[in-house]
């Protein structure tokens, strides 16, 4: 008898589950797939916090950044826009100098304009709102079968990179803004063949208050 043909895009690994292909067997990658990514964030702190490490990822791949994260939290404050919009000149040259983090100044600055909007916006609450109002604050739910399905950007990552960057924003294309929304949840992009798909599913709807 034939084995069964694996779709094109899953793993199966050694606890027998089936997983998507990008975090390959790095037990942090793994980790990272299968507790962090696709999870629905409602959090307008986290939220942003994710979107700038998309964008210091812009060149290199997420594993590189997921290896930093602590750092870069240590370095960024938490990642608290009220604290980095006081970043000085001088702090930014101490970020330069900081080799656990990704040292480019255009993203470094970036960052600290970034956080000015996000306070401008009206902080945590109204950040999170303007990309779930999106989506009525429920997940998409593509149903991608297969790695060639993927998408690098949609239409909508495109309209909110508009939004975006008319408000102010950096970094933030519509290749890094639809990766942004897969990672947090807002786009279930698993693999119907991962078992994390149908767990991600489940969490689509906003929590009743």
């Amino acid at each position: 008898m034939s084995k069964p043909v694996i779709p094109d895009g899953l793993i199966r690994h050694e606890d027998g589950r089936m997983r998507c292909w990008w975090p390959g067997t790095d037990p942090l990658y793994v980790a990272y797939h299968d507790t962090d990514w696709g999870v629905p964030e409602r959090d307008g702190r986290a939220l942003f916090e994710k979107l700038i490490l998309d964008g210091f990822q812009a060149g290199l791949s997420w594993i590189t950044i997921l290896r930093k994260r602590d750092a870069f939290r240590a370095a960024f404050a938490g990642f608290e826009p009220e604290a980095i919009v006081g970043f000085t000149p001088a702090k930014v040259e101490a970020l330069m100098g900081d080799a656990g983090i990704v040292r480019n100044r255009a993203k470094i600055e970036g960052t600290i304009k970034s956080a000015r909007v996000y306070l401008d916006m009206g902080g945590a609450e109204a950040f999170a709102n303007f990309f779930w109002d999106r989506i009525d604050h429920r997940a998409l739910q593509p149903d991608i079968e297969s790695r060639r399905q993927v998408q690098a950007s949609t239409k909508l990552s495109t309209d909110l990179s508009k939004e975006l960057k008319s408000k102010g924003f950096k970094f933030c294309g519509p290749t890094i803004v639809h990766a942004f929304m897969q990672a947090t949840g807002m786009v279930n992009d698993h693999l119907v063949g991962c078992y994390r798909h149908a767990e991600c599913a489940a969490f689509a709807e906003r929590p009743s208050a």
